[in-house]
């Protein structure tokens, strides 16, 4: 992955650094909007924990965990940051025309084929089913 380092302008951008491939705008079905009822308010609504406010609005991405497309091949399209869990996922079309997200194995790159069955090869990306264990 190509990493852009920021031209520094500002003390705030001395080490900043943004990875160019990493897209911002989800999947529009594969997203959801999620409740945050927290902010350290109780069930009446009263703030009883300080500090607690703000925060940016986050969308809900849903993460293929159990990987059941079997021996169907899928290519990486895009690779997104998830604020939800601090982590890089990304989001795989499958040969019969389904999308799904499922977390970024560490160095697989986009244009990637990876597959998901009980005799695939043993390969960054590849999964064995848990309906197979």
């Amino acid at each position: 992955m190509a990493i852009h380092l920021y031209k520094t302008s500002t003390p705030s951008t001395r080490k900043g650094a943004v990875d160019s491939q990493v897209k911002s705008n989800p999947q529009n079905n594969l997203i959801y909007g999620q409740n945050r009822c927290g902010k350290g308010r109780n069930a009446r609504g009263i703030i009883t924990a300080g500090h607690r406010g703000g925060g940016h609005k986050r969308l809900y991405r849903k993460i293929d965990f159990r990987r059941n497309e079997k021996d169907i091949y899928g290519i990486i399209v895009t690779l997104e940051y998830d604020p939800n869990r601090n982590a890089y996922i990304c989001l795989i079309h499958y040969g019969d025309g389904e999308k799904r997200y499922i977390l970024h194995p560490r160095g697989a790159i986009i244009g990637d084929t990876i597959v998901s069955g009980i005799e695939v090869p043993i390969k960054m990306g590849n999964a064995l089913p848990l309906s197979a264990v």
